[in-house]
């Protein structure tokens, strides 16, 4: 147990990688809290989970009180913040002169604006308790182009430079910031 009473936020822990991350967390001794914007897929992944060891938040990481909330929620069920993942995202296809302007904005709120205001949320608290981790969930699509991505691999780029730059910025202060690019 690696992580025995460590509190992870894990932002798009209802389904996909964000549930496989809950769950190898929760087998390595973590206390989890989980946010989506759905509280069905949250309630489901709880329940396949070790009572006790999970929290669920439902809310929308583009929306500054709701993140506000699961930072809170976290804090309230561990005591304190260790490791944020921030995952949740979405990765619609369209190139440049295909995609709709709409579209754009919503692929860069998620999945860039989404972790930026997370991290800001969260990172004071880590300060504050002694650091902590903050692993942003990227892609290949953020180091190279993929046909037809244009508006999501834009934003995993940038959010690779965010992470960068959080790290530079919070280093120091004991808190580490990666990306993972799966």
């Amino acid at each position: 147990m690696k992580l025995k009473d460590k509190v992870v936020l894990i932002t798009g822990g209802g389904t996909g990688i964000g549930t496989a991350i809950a769950e190898r967390f929760v087998a390595e001794g973590a206390k989890i809290c989980i946010s989506g914007r759905r509280q069905e897929m949250l309630d489901k992944v709880a329940r396949s989970l070790l009572a006790g060891t999970i929290a669920t938040c439902p809310g929308d990481v583009t929306k500054v009180k709701d993140v506000k909330r699961m930072v809170e929620t976290a804090l309230t069920f561990g005591g304190r913040l260790d490791v944020v993942v921030n995952n949740a995202g979405i990765d619609p296809g369209g190139t440049v002169t295909d995609v709709a302007v709409e579209l754009w904005r919503q692929v860069i709120e998620i999945n860039l604006t989404g972790p930026f205001l997370v991290m800001k949320e969260a990172i004071p608290h880590m300060i504050k308790g002694g650091g902590g981790s903050i692993i942003n969930i990227s892609s290949l699509g953020g180091l190279r182009c993929l046909p037809g991505m244009a508006a999501y691999c834009s934003s995993k780029a940038a959010l690779i430079m965010l992470t960068k730059q959080a790290a530079l910025d919070y280093g120091p202060f004991k808190v580490r910031c990666n990306a993972v690019c799966p």
